[in-house]
């Protein structure tokens, strides 16, 4: 399937996209997992480049390895083989240069707002009084200066995902990684925390990685589109969104949005590919001839 030709603005960005430095270089990647079965393949000499201020989200399948892939970027797993270097470092494991945000609300209980955005400043050597100044801009950019004594459990989902962005941004990382951090909120929430990325990611010096299940939501937010296969992961193919910035919801129903859509559906499941798996039914009642 091929998609509209982009309008030359959009190519214009896409080749000053591609002259910007690298700030995430991929590969080689792989990982194995042992089980009673034998030796799993998770993913399967995964390659891709990710340049200066681009936002890149990750998609696929069930089961084709993007959580365990984000894990190792950020360094919080090590891979079986291959190479992963952030601004010209390799990755080791866990560094301030590479920020992460998870699904789950990872917000210390019984620290304010404010002294769970102070924590990374703070162990990184900065005095109370600079985290705290430092702490109070994020807050403020993230847009809840109004709750900076508040406690997590006094916040809406929404809020507690700002907060974690907020903490994130405070140690001043070069990618952040954000593993489905919107995967638990409900629709409109969720919408609304599109919005907020977007704006934090156009006032921030940050190259973003995103990992979701959402089609609508990786082409919204993404310049460009990273489609996994699974067993083993591998890289399908990546996808330039031709949707012009800034975004707004209204273009969910512009054609470009449509058909990059469309496309990415088609990579993810092919039309006609047969299922994988078969799940047993169930019957705890007489079927009834009237439901269909």
């Amino acid at each position: 399937m091929s998609l509209p030709a982009p309008a030359p603005p959009v190519v214009a960005r896409f080749e000053r996209l591609k002259q910007r430095p690298v700030s995430l270089s991929v590969r080689g990647l792989t990982k194995h997992f042992e089980s009673p079965r034998g030796t799993v393949t998770a993913l399967n000499n995964v390659s891709f480049d990710v340049h200066k201020r681009e936002f890149m989200s990750v998609i696929g399948p069930s089961g084709c390895g993007k959580s365990t892939l984000v894990r190792i970027l950020a360094g919080l797993e090590t891979a079986s083989d291959g190479e992963i270097v952030v601004e010209g470092i390799p990755v080791s494991g866990p560094c301030p240069d590479r920020g992460m945000v998870f699904q789950g609300y990872t917000l210390f209980p019984w620290l304010t707002v404010k002294r769970n955005v102070m924590f990374g400043p703070m162990m990184a050597g900065r005095s109370a009084f600079t985290a705290e100044s430092e702490a109070r801009e994020w807050i403020e950019l993230v847009g809840l200066t109004k709750f900076e004594n508040a406690y997590p459990h006094q916040l809406s989902g929404g809020m507690k995902q700002r907060v974690a962005i907020a903490r994130a941004l405070a140690n001043q990382p070069r990618v952040l990684f954000m593993d489905e951090p919107f995967g638990a909120l409900d629709a409109q929430t969720r919408c609304n925390m599109q919005s907020y990325l977007l704006e934090i990611w156009k006032n921030v010096d940050i190259t973003i990685v995103f990992i979701t299940h959402d089609l609508d939501e990786a082409v919204f937010l993404s310049d460009r589109i990273l489609v996994l296969d699974a067993n083993p992961g591998r890289v399908r193919e990546i996808v330039e969104v031709p949707v012009p910035r800034p975004r707004s919801f209204d273009q969910i129903a512009d054609p470009a949005f449509l058909a990059t859509r469309k496309h990415i559906e088609h990579l993810i499941h092919p039309p006609g590919a047969e299922a994988k798996e078969s799940f047993p039914v169930l019957k705890f009642s007489a079927p009834d001839p009237d439901v269909v």
